[in-house]
């Protein structure tokens, strides 16, 4: 009798331990299945929209992209902002995000770096024009009274444009030329409209537009603080595996073959 209570007791601790393993299983997958939400800088919209597809077929799950410019999206994540990721266009926001605690630290890891070009409407002036326009000093003749950048307070591509126009000497005698905007997208908006003369974009941006405008100018690496794309999960999200995961997919030959599809650069 006291034998058939041990083995009975020893198939329920038998039991218990085998529905235990199975329940923890079950909760880490489910875990990893959950919806991430993706704060990114607007420049890596056409590409995050394809990796978020991909995503979402892998995991079975939505994957939710707020794009905008990277210091306006910090801010929304200081804010308290319900986001899983932050992927910046520089390490200046990715640094100031990490010195706030917002940051996953050891989930930080740079994916991707891209170039800065100056463009024009595609069919913007004559010959003598084009010509003046061949470089980023053709900005200082009168022929071109608006030249679109990316708020420097706010939006990278801004802040290497002005670099830039620092690295030539130009930025006093253009100063009252430039149009500020919200992010690099509505540049490209501007010149693609014709409404400006001139624009500074990432080289990226200018190929989605590619019948819109025109790419005068490549800015010298010299000239501006190297244009890298920082990613990492954010503290306190509720789906840190999940984010996790969208990082590795990111790295990943999958992830890498997307981005190089939309012309960012990958090791």
């Amino acid at each position: 009798m006291k034998k058939a209570r041990l083995v009975c007791i020893g198939i329920i601790w038998f039991c218990m331990c085998i529905g235990s393993f199975v329940f923890a299983d079950s909760a880490d997958k489910n875990s990893v299945q959950k919806d991430i939400t993706v704060s990114a800088a607007i420049s890596l919209k056409n590409a995050f929209e394809e990796i978020g597809s991909l995503w979402e077929t892998e995991y079975k799950t939505k994957c939710l992209l707020n794009f905008g410019a990277s210091g306006d999206l910090l801010k929304q994540i200081a804010g308290g902002a319900p986001v899983d990721i932050f992927a910046s266009a520089a390490q200046k926001d990715m640094n100031e995000a990490e010195k706030l605690g917002l940051i996953i630290a050891s989930t930080r890891v740079n994916f991707a770096t891209n170039s800065i070009v100056l463009i024009a409407p595609f069919n913007s002036g004559n010959k003598q024009t084009s010509r003046l326009l061949a470089s980023f000093e053709g900005l200082n003749a009168v022929e071109f009274k608006k030249i679109a950048v990316g708020n420097p307070k706010s939006v990278p591509a801004g802040r290497y444009a002005e670099e830039v126009f620092n690295f030539y000497k130009i930025l006093p005698s253009i100063k009252d030329k430039l149009i500020f905007t919200e992010n690099v997208r509505q540049v490209l908006d501007y010149v693609a409209r014709n409404e400006v003369d001139a624009g500074v974009v990432y080289a990226t941006d200018a190929a989605v537009r590619s019948k819109e405008v025109n790419i005068v100018a490549n800015a010298p690496e010299k000239s501006h603080k190297p244009v890298v794309y920082p990613i990492a999960a954010i503290t306190g999200s509720n789906n840190e595996a999940s984010a996790k995961n969208f990082i590795e997919l990111l790295l990943s030959n999958k992830g890498k073959t997307v981005l190089q599809k939309y012309g960012f650069k990958v090791e």
